[in-house]
């Protein structure tokens, strides 16, 4: 058990690194809004290629229906609930005088749950766990981006944006441990329970955070064309594996 949760926090390490390193990026060099955009659409793309290649055949496969319908609306009412919350004290939380710690909390929600759904990945596959790492590496890249460079919009000092980002990255690595030791030797039933709640956690991000966030600029062909890039290169990679 130990040795298994060493090895699966040393794929999480991966993407808490990313979260950081976005954080850094912010401070240092943040992308410019296309550039940003044709990467969120190549992330989307990864993501959305995870979700349908290795969580829905998973959830097929068990046929167990009422679970998964009560794990997917629980996940979609946790991400709705987040949603509320972001936009009810967001702007609030955001200002020139005080730290935005509504932005902190959210972020904070939101990478733990992404450790989660990488201990989720291993707990349901080796395969699935690597490619929910390679898929989720790169979408919190951006959570650390925007989280960065929104927190030193509002007067947070640099010091303390690389302290928080580190914050980030070692509640990854919390989530991936709770979630590995808690789905340990899980049931087949709560495990497609929880499968359901990350596929619904998952979607969300891909439809309602990247792909709302890279249309917020005027698109190119070359930016739409990413999505599709992100998909078949985590699809090639997977049939190599």
């Amino acid at each position: 058990m130990m040795q298994t949760l060493f090895d699966i926090l040393q794929f999480a390490l991966y993407p808490a690194t990313a979260v950081f390193a976005g954080g850094a990026i912010s401070l240092w060099r943040p992308p410019g809004p296309r550039l940003s955009s044709a990467i969120q659409h190549f992330t989307a793309g990864v993501l959305f290629c995870a979700l349908a290649t290795e969580l829905l055949p998973d959830l097929l496969h068990w046929r167990l229906p009422w679970i998964t319908l009560g794990g997917f609306v629980l996940g979609v009412a946790v991400m709705l609930a987040l949603k509320h919350f972001t936009e009810k004290f967001g702007q609030k939380g955001v200002t020139k005088t005080r730290r935005p710690t509504s932005l902190i909390a959210t972020l904070a929600v939101d990478i733990t749950l992404d450790g989660v759904l990488i201990g989720l990945g291993f707990a349901a596959g080796q395969k699935q766990g690597l490619l929910l790492t390679i898929a989720l590496t790169l979408e919190v890249i951006f959570l650390g981006l925007s989280g960065g460079a929104a927190l030193r919009g509002s007067g947070v000092s640099r010091g303390t944006v690389i302290a928080i980002t580190f914050g980030f990255g070692a509640l990854l690595l919390t989530g991936a441990a709770a979630g590995t030791v808690l789905l340990a030797g899980a049931s087949g039933a709560l495990l497609d329970a929880v499968l359901a709640f990350g596929l619904a956690a998952l979607l969300y991000l891909v439809t309602e955070e990247l792909l709302v966030e890279a249309h917020e600029v005027p698109e190119t062909a070359t930016q739409t064309a990413m999505f599709f890039v992100g998909f078949i290169v985590l699809l090639i990679i997977e049939m190599m594996l």
